[in-house]
């Protein structure tokens, strides 16, 4: 079985390695160098580092699209391609080129979430579990049928950052028997039901705005949904802060969304329904700080009414 990995970020290595446990990688696509960090200093992607690591061949093309990807993928002759957020879409041509097939591993319990931020989606909008779906890649977005799913529970406490992790781990775990059962002919792919899917839409920066019209649960979630990337935040005196951890108190309060009061030493922020307490925030070009410390450095913040959506 000679098999291409495809994958870029931490979610993926989990997944990389029980590959090259079980099977033969003949290559491995990830992701080009880019430039992080206040040097602009070019990073390898994760899959790429551990890559190094096994000594599996490295392919780091700027797309699959043309002539010159279809034929480095062919002439690797690969039976299967197992993809795991690689952040390509692949033509029609390379799916063609496995004798088996492609499979990817998504972070979501499909039809629900199809799309690029699945785990931010699902703590989002408060659903209670989320899984891995192994599918058969096809032309369409996350629309491919399905060879196997597991799901676990969202705790009260999980971030972007924590539920991924998770999820990295299970899909590892799934990956070996699901391919050596699907080689052997013992999974029937089950085709998704359109009717009752969801889009996770892919996010950027601006999604991250605090806006103190929704109830507190619900930016608590978003809190949680967007930790580590992209963040939420809001605007005080021009200044953008980060609100890393958040919780919600029912306390009674008088004032209007958007309105800043204290909760137990803490700062919080008053919505539609409930208050929204900040537990960790981080000012812009600072470090984290407890909110209980903001505060005590910034008794100005108080009493303050903030803007509820962005400019």
């Amino acid at each position: 079985m000679r098999i291409i990995f495809m994958g870029s970020p931490d979610f993926a290595v989990p997944s990389l390695n029980s590959i090259a446990e079980h099977f033969d990688i003949v290559g491995v696509f990830t992701q080009p160098d880019r430039p992080s960090g206040r040097g602009r200093k070019l990073m390898p992607p994760s899959v790429k580092v551990r890559s190094i690591e096994l000594g599996l061949p490295i392919y780091q093309p700027a797309n699959l699209k043309g002539e010159e990807a279809e034929k480095t993928v062919r002439e690797l002759r690969p039976s299967l391609v197992v993809v795991a957020a690689y952040g390509h879409i692949l033509s029609q041509a390379i799916l063609d080129i496995p004798t088996v097939g492609s499979i990817n591993v998504h972070a979501s319990l499909l039809p629900r979430w199809r799309g690029a931020a699945p785990v931010q989606a699902a703590i989002l909008h408060g659903d209670t579990e989320t899984g891995i779906t192994l599918m058969l890649i096809d032309a369409g977005l996350d629309t491919g049928p399905i060879l196997s799913q597991r799901s676990i529970i969202i705790q009260s406490d999980d971030t972007a950052r924590t539920l991924t992790k998770k999820l990295a781990l299970l899909g590892a775990e799934m990956l070996p028997e699901t391919i050596t059962r699907f080689i052997a002919s013992e999974i029937q792919p089950t085709p998704q039901d359109d009717e009752i899917a969801t889009y996770a839409h892919m996010l950027n920066k601006r999604d991250g705005i605090l806006n103190f019209t929704e109830p507190a649960v619900s930016l608590e979630r978003q809190v949680r949904a967007y930790e580590p990337w992209p963040t939420s935040y809001f605007l005080w005196d021009d200044l953008r802060i980060v609100v890393r951890k958040a919780r919600v108190s029912r306390k009674e309060a008088s004032h209007t969304p958007g309105q800043t009061t204290a909760v137990d030493d803490f700062p919080g922020i008053v919505t539609s329904d409930g208050t929204l307490v900040l537990d960790i925030v981080q000012p812009a070009g600072k470090q984290a700080i407890g909110g209980a410390d903001f505060l005590r450095g910034a008794p100005t913040f108080l009493g303050q009414g903030l803007q509820t959506k962005s400019e």
